[in-house]
């Protein structure tokens, strides 16, 4: 009867169950199996009862207790985030002020210098209370609260140091540019002042054998001893490409002898190896020197030339004296013309395939879009051919037509000492009275004879 006491509630579900039934029978008590009965279905509906409750108690503590996880988890991640902003403004800041303090230092600013310091002593005590907040647990701190929006504030904070660090650093490179470009200006002083006096002391030491001696030259000065010293320079550059060209030959494996032999059977009769380099140079300087003796070199191209006075050859030569650079030159229409001229008829395509295994110089040459090769090999061609062309504008600037001429001895004609300059030295008195060939043509301007050069060749026994 206890358990009837202790829930009241079951009885009136007891007559509601059994109500209409006891109505029905005109009765309001029932038996006692029937109770029986009833009093083990209010047992087993008590106990599931409780169950039920205290499954829920349990999901609920459990929903509860991962809420403030979740909870305090989302608020440590955003201390963190706070955090982390922070330092990293903080560091961007020191950042900021210590390449400001390098550019204090020169020109040295004592005021940016004091300042820039006591900025950065400020953001180091920042970092370490960022430091001490992460130690001790205690992300949040008063200043550093999370609140999102100081969260943005310190990112913003780090982006505009990072632009102060690159406006800063900009300022230094210029002003370190500047600092480089005085000192080169002062250095291209010196250097022509430099070349300057070596050109003087060369003058006095060789007059007339260097280009030292073409220094302030006028029409009304010009001589034969000025048209020397270029033709002399021109000598020397066609013997440098001489050489490069028997290099390339030799690295690729021809035969240096029988290359010079085809040019000129005479060079080997003397039993000597080393004079094929005259072979070389009688190749060269007969493709160079091909119609030095008309203005335009018989290029259609230069046709507008051969109407061109001395004044305008003299003018030429003046502006392209001191021009060396081959993208300048290439920009010289008639220069250009030339220089794609002599080096198709001076490097065969069997000998460019040979040095560089394919063709590109001569396509460049041939394609005006693709302006000149890039190479050695060409830059020495280049150089030999600026002087030759210099050398042709020089010879053109004497005045008189008489005063200007070019040749060549013919093998087999007599040497003569007038006209003629052995390139062979005969230490020995028995020098061949013979010319064999030409290696440089030479030259008569105004009443001077410029000695063409030759290898000389022994009488054939049979004659």
């Amino acid at each position: 009867m206890e358990s009837y006491r202790s829930e009241p509630w079951t009885f009136n579900k007891i007559l509601h169950l059994r109500g209409p039934s006891a109505s029905s029978a005109g009765c309001a008590y029932s038996t006692p199996d029937e109770d029986a009965d009833s009093i083990h279905k209010i047992k087993l509906s008590q106990n599931f009862s409780g169950k039920s409750i205290l499954a829920l108690d349990n999901g609920f503590c459990k929903y509860k207790h991962e809420k403030q996880q979740e909870s305090l988890f989302l608020k440590e991640k955003d201390a963190m985030e706070s955090l982390l902003a922070n330092l990293f403004a903080s560091i961007s800041a020191v950042k900021a002020f210590y390449a400001q303090l390098q550019l204090a230092q020169s020109p040295y600013n004592p005021d940016m210098i004091q300042s820039s310091d006591l900025a950065i002593v400020a953001e180091f005590k920042r970092v370490s209370e960022l430091k001490q907040a992460y130690y001790n647990n205690h992300l949040v701190i008063p200043h550093l609260a999370c609140d999102p929006n100081r969260v943005v504030a310190a990112q913003i904070k780090e982006k505009h140091n990072l632009i102060k660090t690159y406006r800063i650093t900009i300022d230094k490179l210029k002003a370190d540019l500047k600092l480089k470009d005085s000192e080169r200006f002062s250095l291209q002083a010196e250097l022509l002042e430099v070349e300057k006096k070596n050109r003087a002391l060369d003058l006095k030491l060789h007059p007339g054998r260097s280009i030292s001696a073409l220094v302030d030259l006028h029409p009304s000065g010009l001589n034969p001893t000025h048209f020397l010293a270029i033709l002399r320079c021109t000598y020397k550059s066609i013997r440098t490409f001489v050489k490069l060209m028997e290099n390339e030959m030799e690295s690729v494996g021809w035969d240096l002898n029988a290359a010079a032999t085809t040019i000129q059977p005479d060079v080997f009769r003397w039993k000597k190896p080393d004079h094929r380099i005259f072979a070389y140079e009688s190749y060269v300087g007969n493709k160079m020197f091909s119609n030095f003796h008309r203005k335009n070199f018989n290029l259609v191209a230069l046709e507008d030339r051969l109407q061109w006075s001395s004044q305008e050859f003299f003018q030429e030569f003046s502006q392209l004296r001191y021009v060396e650079q081959i993208k300048k030159l290439s920009q010289h229409s008639a220069i250009a013309s030339f220089f794609r001229s002599k080096y198709l008829e001076l490097v065969h395509p069997k000998m460019e395939e040979s040095f560089f295994g394919n063709l590109d110089h001569r396509r460049a040459m041939l394609s005006s879009g693709r302006g000149f090769p890039n190479s050695a090999f060409y830059s020495h061609f280049v150089k030999m051919a600026r002087r030759v062309w210099l050398l042709h504008s020089l010879f053109f600037s004497f005045k008189q037509e008489s005063d200007r001429h070019i040749f060549q001895v013919q093998r087999g004609n007599r040497f003569s000492e007038v006209y003629m300059e052995s390139v062979v030295d005969n230490n020995d008195g028995h020098r061949p009275t013979s010319v064999g060939f030409t290696v440089v043509p030479g030259f008569k301007v105004c009443s001077t004879l410029i000695q063409c050069k030759v290898f000389l060749s022994p009488a054939d026994p049979c004659s």
